[in-house]
């Protein structure tokens, strides 16, 4: 079988094009990339396919990205492909976002794709990973640790669903990144490529054997392949069968975890605790991973962190509470674990004059105040408070807990450290920084939400009240 009919057959598998789709080749003037294009050129008519391709400067090669360029605009020429550039800048983008230099590279070539994609229409990004590429991935994963899903390596076909962050590009649509060369080996195309007598660039960073993933291709593999010289087909069949069970299992997960979700927005995600206490770990793991992927995605997340996670959830007590790559953490409460790529709230201190309003923005909470001569017994000290107003000192000072805070809380009758009582009022300890805490003369009179101090609520004698009530915005 040669080369076309092996990437037609994968085509078929996979269902990676349809009549008429409009493709966008990631297109760098590498042996992948050009043996891509070729193919996708000889079978356009089978497919009334329209072709373009993209290629992106990362601004790290100058001369070489140059000469690539000129190269990939004259490949195009020829076949009658529509060209396009783009130019980023990966190693400003890596220093200002705190990325490796090749995961900056690989977020704003990505990112090109997309763009691209949108303005030519494309209902397709192909890509030239190949055999080997899949191989080395899957690889690269054992060594760092991966589970079932990990192992199963590049994926030949996956959504791409994305926010365009240029104003000009208004548009939401759902595109395929593709790749057809998935089950054919660097030997084969490079062979086919010969044959053809069709050129292609040999990009010197991959010949640099500081990065990890060329130590591996020219070290790690080879070594392998001296025990097993199939190995690359192998591993890929491997992948093949891991994928499959990963995706019969993430049926399974998606059900379980429609069951466990007590809370979602755009940053975070809230899951009953009790049900993943007493879950099996196989299935436990795969839930985790899709719930840190609803936040923020798995970028930086190996198995390691999932097991850290397990752990909190599994002996972690009220509070605690791990963090992730990625700015995520995961805080287990009293009877929930929630993953948020959200910093944990802190509340300012600001100088509250009664009689007004306070809006607390940073847990859109506003205090309401207001002085009256007569008040009704009828309040409950959490989110309506009645005051002696003659007891307090103005203007109110509302702030976040501090170390040593005490107050007198209501009906308990004796002084109790802030610490004490958050911890019976079961507060996440994640949450208590965002507690308004109301002081009046250096005393707290009130846990807005809470409690109120016994000194200063309003009594039998009181003359002048002081009402504060705490709601949401």
């Amino acid at each position: 079988m040669d080369i076309k009919e092996k990437a037609l057959k994968t085509i078929k598998k996979y269902s990676l094009l349809q009549p008429g789709d409009s493709i966008l080749i990631a297109l760098s003037g590498g042996p992948d990339s050009v043996c891509l294009s070729v193919i996708l050129d000889e079978l356009k008519d089978n497919f009334n396919l329209s072709l373009h391709a993209l290629y992106v400067n990362h601004g790290l090669r100058p001369e070489e990205s140059r000469e690539e360029e000129a190269f990939c605009r004259r490949f195009c020429d020829e076949l009658g492909i529509k060209f396009h550039f783009e130019t980023v800048k990966a190693k400003e983008y890596s220093e200002t976002n705190r990325l490796n230099l090749q995961e900056a590279a690989r977020e704003l070539r990505y990112d090109a794709f997309e763009k691209t994609a949108l303005k030519t229409g494309a209902d397709r990004i192909a890509l030239g990973h190949n055999a080997d590429d899949q191989a080395e991935t899957v690889v690269m994963r054992l060594i760092r640790g991966a589970g079932r899903k990990g192992l199963s390596g590049i994926p030949p076909v996956r959504n791409l669903e994305f926010e365009v962050r240029s104003s000009e590009l208004k548009v939401n649509k759902n595109i395929l990144i593709i790749r057809p060369l998935i089950d054919i080996e660097r030997s084969e195309i490079e062979a086919f490529l010969s044959e053809k007598h069709i050129s292609y660039m040999t990009d010197s960073s991959n010949l640099r054997k500081d990065y990890s993933r060329n130590r591996l291709r020219q070290e790690v593999i080879p070594l392998l392949q001296e025990y097993n010289p199939s190995l690359i087909a192998t591993i890929n069949r491997t992948a093949d069968i891991m994928r499959e069970e990963d995706e019969y299992l993430e049926i399974i997960v998606t059900k379980t975890l429609m069951r466990l979700i007590s809370r979602k927005t755009d940053d975070d995600i809230e899951l009953f605790l009790f049900p993943l206490e007493n879950m099996e770990k196989p299935i436990l793991r795969r839930v985790i991973r899709r719930a840190v992927n609803e936040t923020r995605g798995l970028r930086g997340i190996d198995l390691i962190h999932i097991e850290d996670i397990i752990k909190l959830i599994k002996t972690g007590r009220a509070g605690d509470s791990v963090a992730l790559p990625g700015k995520i953490r995961a805080v287990r409460k009293y009877s929930t674990l929630i993953l948020t790529a959200l910093a944990p709230l802190k509340l300012k201190p600001r100088v509250f004059d009664p009689p007004g309003e306070l809006v607390l923005y940073e847990d859109g909470i506003v205090l309401k105040a207001e002085i009256a001569e007569t008040w009704s017994n009828d309040y409950n000290g959490k989110d309506t408070s009645v005051f002696d107003l003659d007891r307090l000192v103005l203007p109110l000072e509302v702030r976040m807990r501090q170390k040593g805070d005490y107050f007198y809380p209501a009906g308990f009758g004796k002084k109790k450290k802030l610490q004490d009582f958050f911890v019976d009022e079961k507060v996440p300890r994640d949450e208590r920084d965002s507690v308004p805490i109301v002081v009046s003369g250096g005393n707290i009179i009130w846990i807005a939400g809470y409690r109120m101090d016994e000194r200063y609520r309003a009594k039998e004698g009181t003359k002048r009240f002081l009402i504060i009530k705490s709601f949401k915005r």
